[in-house]
């Protein structure tokens, strides 16, 4: 197995297909039009693909923007869109790529990671080196137009990281806290 990493719009052609693809089989309401970004290249969208060979096992995306949380602006980073092939699931592959992207946000200087998952997948995210971030909740869309993690019908846990020194030094500001991440209308949340 191999781990490739790629700024989203460089992904080769023939991993694109196969990414897409299973992003289709994970979420066939949410899938991106032909051809399109997947999501807002003001993201820097990076995405790890897990291959066997030429064929992509598991496949996530890492978002970056800055965030001002609590009077201070924070290098935050997240996971988004992260997906195993069904017929690999259960073998590890997904937990292995999300400890090397954890690795990798942390190696490219981020203060914090922030992501949030259904509360079912609380567990896995841990066995990979994340952590909940205690009563957390990420307002994901746009000021004008603001997507709470916690919105009625949402069983969405915050996990995350606290990278850098600044990160390290504030992280109990984070803890139940409502954190302004606003990504914008592409993906409302990550």
């Amino acid at each position: 197995m191999l781990i490739r990493s790629f700024p989203e719009p460089d992904i080769p052609s023939d991993l694109l297909v196969q990414v897409r693809d299973l992003q289709q089989e994970a979420w066939p309401a949410h899938t991106a039009p032909a051809g399109g970004p997947v999501h807002d290249p003001a993201l820097s969208p990076r995405s790890m693909l897990l291959l066997d060979e030429d064929t992509v096992v598991a496949a996530l995306d890492i978002l970056s923007k800055p965030v001002t949380h609590a009077g201070r602006r924070f290098r935050a980073a997240g996971l988004s869109t992260v997906v195993t092939r069904k017929a690999s699931r259960g073998r590890g592959h997904g937990r292995h790529l999300v400890r090397a992207a954890h690795e990798a946000i942390a190696a490219a200087g981020f203060d914090v990671a922030l992501f949030t998952c259904d509360r079912p997948l609380q567990g896995f995210y841990e066995s990979a080196g994340w952590q909940v971030i205690p009563g957390a909740v990420l307002v994901g869309g746009t000021p004008q137009a603001p997507f709470p993690s916690d919105l009625p019908g949402f069983d969405k846990v915050t996990m995350g990281d606290f990278l850098s020194p600044q990160g390290r030094a504030h992280r109990l500001s984070f803890h139940h806290a409502r954190i302004d991440l606003y990504p914008g209308e592409i993906d409302r949340l990550w």
